[in-house]
């Protein structure tokens, strides 16, 4: 059979050359496995956000066809209920109250008997424990993952309950387990919210249509609240990750195309080597397709191999990150985060290994046409390292330039997160112009190896005797380079950026917040006399008080801030101050650049904001510059965000002291007075926090710059170590003549830094140039003005990484000076 024939010629053949280079085989895989496992972790970590929100929807709305939710974390009011209840074609409505209460953000869940109409996790909750809710005034059900015993009293938001029972196993299917079951009045005492609801899980009539019954909710709330599948929840969840998801995915695919790009430089390697295998075969008949078959078999093989372990390593990434996300983000999201495996995943980690290794295995594989039957006569079996036709590089090289402007129009054109692509772009590019310009790389190459005296000069001939394979170290080199200075800095860039911003956050001495530093204020609400209570401390000079919150503009979740004088919003201070008094005097909003882009609005249109109170159609003011972790920013002025939001007082309050006060001993005054369930930090602990936040988004990213820098250090130990066996019969010839052991390892190395310097230089060029092209890319996707910085120390972290992969020159110097003459010499 034909495919047992080609299987049986993999294995004798191409397996058993992989067993024979392990080193080659070994550094192949590890670079496709680390950006199979970056793939995966990254898919995993945005899965696990997206599938906890779902599991917890699932487990609450179980089989309710629509959920009417609330526009705010302030929900709606209960009354509302009456007329969703009697809308045609509605079966049920079950009333609930679910937010998020206390630093550990515990799931309260508050319902009544309707909702026994709803099958679900949370019906079988409360179904179980129903009795013992009735009987005691402040019971609640206590989830599993709450740690609570029965009889314990727990002071929970606005007041203590007693857990009356624990939710069995099961109930860790909602949120985690961290949650608690009540009754509607409790639920709306805990959350210090009378009167409100949050959600009305809505089962349909017989025979009723959904999008008629949707259309007729839509009718009857009147714009107070939202209405939709209850799987919203969960395409809210992916909004907020989206940033997070863009910068992970594309330095998981910089990774890919790296590992593309070095499996290449493995392979043309491996065909260059198996010259006399291959020609043999040529001559006892075997096809350049048949033979071009078996090599991407090979390529298959190894790609699976190495997706499968890179799949386990990405899971073990994934389980270990997604607890150190940014706060935030994490803020933002009703669920709690926990590691949910998506079932695409693996799949996409090992699928996208294998294409990344059988693509730079076909291109290698056009060398196969260049072999003939007639090289099996020869004594060597190989062929002379020669530059690739004139033809072929001034075509390769038109590509790249095309690739290159096209990378400038990218980074200029307003196209908001696609423009990240410009860094992989950038980089194809640049390895393009560079196979165009291979005689030069060499002759450059040349000239610095002759700087090094006698061993240079025999180091350079070396050099131009193998342009193809200088070129493959060179290019090595300019990767790792390219990774650190693209990566690191255009993050640096968009940080000091962020930083900027967050400054005025310094300008106020204390404050106190509902929720802690490094986290948008974005609720509950502080007591409405809190201020006027800070405001008769000693040694404070002045209170402003402000509030943000979450709320959901056509079906996106997006934050809400207020503009009033005093208070540090860099989108308010972004306008001009004329525009400035128009939202204090509630003329009109301001809009992030994201919502601009997203929904093509423009200062002067007029935009429909639905608020508990009613739909709003106000002015768009201006577009502002804003750095948003979620899907955009509105800022309006206060008094209007707390009349149609139904949220009086504010989320977080700033103070300023008098001139000489100490912020220690006035932090510990307002701690006295502020309710035990806020947070006091100072101004500069807010920037930092902030900051911090930042810093650790992109940790994961940055660990990926220095996995392929090591990975590029392997492959160029890789290679040079072939290339010391290649020609070990030349360098036993030059030790017979009477060469030193430390001129052949000084000649080794003399072409190592020659190759290597060379490759360097070129990969500052292309990082810096892919690093100035990042600035506006990055504007466009974090919404504020990123400036490209040139910063000597990031040329500093070049060096290092170049630094790092000459390392891997060493041992094939050495190995070299320790040939052995006369097997060095017998070599064919």
């Amino acid at each position: 059979m034909s495919w047992r024939a080609g299987f049986d010629r993999v294995r004798l053949c191409n397996l058993r050359e992989l067993r024979a280079h392990r080193g080659r085989t070994a550094t192949s895989l590890l670079v496709v496995a680390v950006a199979a496992a970056l793939m995966v972790a990254v898919l995993a970590i945005t899965g696990s956000v997206t599938g906890s929100a779902e599991r917890l929807t699932e487990s609450i709305a179980g089989d309710a066809a629509l959920e009417v939710s609330g526009i705010t974390d302030s929900g709606f009011a209960a009354e509302l209920r009456a007329g969703v209840a009697a809308t045609p074609g509605v079966g049920s409505a079950a009333a609930m109250v679910r937010t998020g209460v206390g630093p550990e953000h515990t799931l309260v869940l508050g319902a009544d008997a309707s909702m026994a109409a709803v099958r679900s996790d949370l019906q079988s909750v409360l179904g179980d424990g129903l009795g013992t809710l009735l009987s005691t005034p402040d019971a609640v059900i206590a989830g599993p993952g709450t740690g609570k015993q029965v009889g314990d009293r727990w002071k929970l938001g606005a007041a203590t309950v007693t857990v009356t029972a624990v939710a069995a196993d099961a109930g860790r299917r909602i949120a985690a387990g961290r949650f608690v079951v009540t009754t509607l009045p409790v639920a709306q005492q805990i959350s210090n919210r009378p009167d409100r609801l949050d959600a009305i899980l809505v089962t349909l009539a017989p025979g009723a249509d959904r999008a008629a019954v949707q259309s007729a909710l839509t009718d009857t709330v009147a714009g107070r609240a939202v209405v939709a599948e209850p799987a919203y929840r969960t395409a809210q969840a992916g909004g907020a990750i989206t940033l997070l998801r863009t910068t992970t995915l594309l330095s998981a695919s910089t990774a890919l195309i790296v590992a593309g790009f070095l499996v290449y430089i493995a392979m043309s390697m491996a065909i260059s080597q198996r010259r006399p295998q291959l020609s043999m075969l040529r001559a006892i008949g075997g096809t350049r397709r048949r033979l071009t078959r078996d090599l991407l078999g090979e390529a298959a093989i190894g790609g699976a191999l190495a997706g499968a372990l890179g799949a386990v390593a990405g899971v073990a990434i994934a389980r270990s990150t997604i607890g150190a996300l940014p706060p935030a983000i994490i803020a933002s999201l009703e669920a709690r985060t926990e590691f949910v495996l998506p079932w695409y995943a693996v799949p996409i980690g090992v699928l996208t290994a294998i294409v990344a290794a059988v693509a730079a295995a076909a291109i290698a594989a056009r060398q196969i046409a260049t072999v003939a039957p007639v090289e099996a006569l020869s004594v060597s079996g190989g062929a002379p390292d020669r530059l690739p036709g004139r033809a072929i590089r001034i075509g390769i090289g038109s590509v790249g330039a095309v690739g290159a402007a096209a990378s400038v129009a990218l980074a200029r054109a307003d196209i908001g997160r696609a423009a990240l692509l410009v860094v992989p772009l950038i980089f194809v590019a640049a390895l393009a112009i560079c196979f165009a310009a291979m005689p030069l790389i060499v002759r450059g190459a040349a000239l610095i190896a002759r700087i090094f005296g006698a061993p240079g000069v025999f180091g350079a001939t070396s050099i131009e005797r193998a342009p193809r394979r200088v070129w493959a170290i060179a290019m090595t080199v300019l990767t790792s380079v390219v990774a650190v200075l693209a990566v690191t800095g255009p993050q640096d860039d968009m940080i000091d950026a962020a930083e900027a911003s967050f400054d005025d956050a310094a300008d106020l001495d204390l404050y106190v917040g509902s929720t802690p530093p490094g986290v948008f204020p974005a609720g509950p609400i502080l007591p409405l006399d809190l201020e006027r209570q800070l405001a008769r401390l000693p040694g404070v000079a002045s209170t402003v008080g402000t509030q943000l919150a979450y709320a959901t503009v056509d079906g996106t979740r997006v934050l809400l801030a207020a503009g009033a004088p005093g208070v540090p919003n860099d989108m308010y201070e972004a306008a001009d101050p004329e525009i400035r008094r128009r939202v204090d005097r509630g003329d009109g909003i301001l809009i992030s650049r994201d919502i601009s882009h997203a929904r093509g609005l423009a200062a002067g249109d007029r935009v429909r904001l639905p608020t508990p109170t009613g739909t709003r159609s106000v002015e768009v003011l201006a577009v502002v510059p804003y750095f948003s972790v979620v899907s955009g920013a509105i800022v309006l002025g206060i008094d209007e965000l707390r009349a149609w939001y139904r949220q009086p007082g504010s989320t977080v309050i700033g103070l300023h002291l008098d001139p000489g006060v100490d912020p220690t001993e006035a932090a510990a005054a307002v701690r006295a007075t502020a309710p035990p369930d806020s947070y006091v930090y100072t101004g500069r602990e807010s920037a930092e926090a902030a900051t911090g936040a930042l810093h650790q988004g992109v940790a994961l990213s940055r660990a990926i710059t220095w996995i392929v820098v090591g990975v590029a250090a392997l492959a160029l130990l890789n290679t040079l170590l072939l290339s010391v066996l290649d020609r070990r019969r030349e360098l036993g010839l030059l030790r017979a003549m009477g060469a030193s052991r430390r001129f052949v390892l000084s000649a080794v190395l003399a072409e190592a830094a020659g190759v290597g310097l060379a490759g360097g230089a070129l990969g500052v060029g292309v990082g810096l140039a892919a690093q100035s092209l990042s600035a506006p890319a990055l504007s466009n996707v974090v919404t504020i003005d990123v400036l490209y910085h040139f910063r000597p120390l990031v040329l500093l972290t070049a060096v290092a990484a170049l630094g790092l992969t000459l390392l891997g020159a060493i041992p094939p110097a050495v190995r070299a000076a320790r040939l052995n003459i006369v097997e060095a010499v017998a070599a064919d």
